[in-house]
């Protein structure tokens, strides 16, 4: 604390993100990152890119790659935002679209970025407690407020919703925004972004972290009506007029241009989630239902905490969340088949 802070900062309780540790050999599982390279086409397209030109800003409005992101899902350009990760995506949005007049609804186990951009915006928020089985029950998203977010499939649980239940959300909130947070859903799920002609409320964001092996790129964009893009952009140009980098534009845009590779990665990720998940069952743990590039999962005599530790003995770094309803559980990364072996021996032994 200084005496140089705002009241606003003094009060903020800023995000945590996951460990990215600096001991070298580590077996990491903590952060969902892809356990694969980028495609072969982006280090080529991101190392053309490494000329004179780097003097020059890139293009504010990233149009090349709009265009492509637009034409892989069957869009037009102007239905697509493009910011730096999702993660900005997701700030800009909270501040612009959401009504900062009544409570913003998310879920009571979900991603903690959330409460923090309430807090940074001076937003309120009213948290829907997920079921008993962790599952988001659409009925309870109704009522007075200033928007709806969830992700999908659900972050940290794994479990996906539907694309009809996603539309009894939309229906019931026909005049504030919805937003389907998508940053795991090519590991199972049905994209909302298939409905967004058909809901001017409808806002879906996704990044290029996970399934395209770009976290270290910063990429993430939103789809949705024409209307609520425009407002993004108001907000954006207000903020940060080039949020990508040259290079960051090169290597999303050849990304979406090897089908192949990203299909396969996916794939071999989701052969992967459902081994462990066998795996780990046999062990006695208790695991949710996955459509994401983790699992998570508890095991009935050990504490989360005291597995989480005994792992990292072991040299394996899983994510423990010590938050209610959760503190008990891991949530663990799928890696390469190697990586995975290590983690189920690791579990075993513990």
């Amino acid at each position: 604390m200084s005496k140089f802070w705002s009241p606003l900062v003094n009060d903020l309780v800023p995000y945590v993100p996951g460990e990215q540790p600096k001991v070298a050999n580590l077996i990491k599982l903590n952060t969902n990152e892809s356990p694969f390279g980028p495609s072969p086409k982006v280090i080529a397209a991101v190392q053309a890119e490494l000329n004179d030109t780097l003097r020059l800003y890139p293009d504010p409005e990233g149009e090349s790659l709009r265009k492509t992101i637009a034409a892989y899902h069957g869009i037009t350009p102007g239905q697509v935002f493009l910011g730096n990760g999702s993660d900005e995506v997701l700030a800009h949005i909270f501040y612009g679209l959401f009504q900062h007049g009544e409570p913003v609804l998310f879920p009571d186990v979900t991603y903690s970025f959330y409460p923090v951009y309430c807090g940074l915006y001076g937003i309120e928020s009213r948290q829907i407690p997920l079921t008993d089985s962790f599952e988001i029950d659409p009925a309870e998203y109704t009522g007075p407020n200033g928007g709806v977010i969830f992700p999908n499939p659900n972050a940290p649980t794994g479990r996906y919703l539907e694309l009809e239940h996603i539309e009894t959300i939309l229906h019931a909130n026909p005049d504030r925004v919805v937003v389907v947070d998508e940053a795991y859903i090519d590991f199972g799920g049905t994209s909302a972004i298939t409905l967004v002609d058909r809901y001017p409320n409808l806002l879906v964001t996704q990044t290029l972290s996970k399934s395209r092996a770009l976290a270290g790129l910063r990429v993430g964009f939103a789809v949705g009506h024409p209307d609520l893009i425009e407002a993004l952009n108001r907000v954006k140009n207000s903020f940060n007029s080039y949020p990508l980098d040259r290079l960051a534009l090169a290597g999303a845009k050849a990304a979406y241009e090897d089908e192949a590779w990203f299909q396969q990665c996916c794939q071999t990720v989701i052969a992967e989630r459902e081994r462990v998940t066998q795996a780990l069952e046999q062990q006695g743990f208790e695991v949710l239902p996955s459509r994401a590039n983790f699992v998570l999962a508890r095991h009935p005599d050990k504490s989360g905490q005291h597995l989480a530790t005994g792992l990292r003995e072991k040299g394996i770094i899983v994510r423990h969340f010590n938050k209610p309803r959760i503190s008990e559980y891991l949530r663990i990364t799928i890696g390469t088949t190697s990586q995975n072996d290590a983690l189920i021996d690791g579990l075993a032994a513990l």
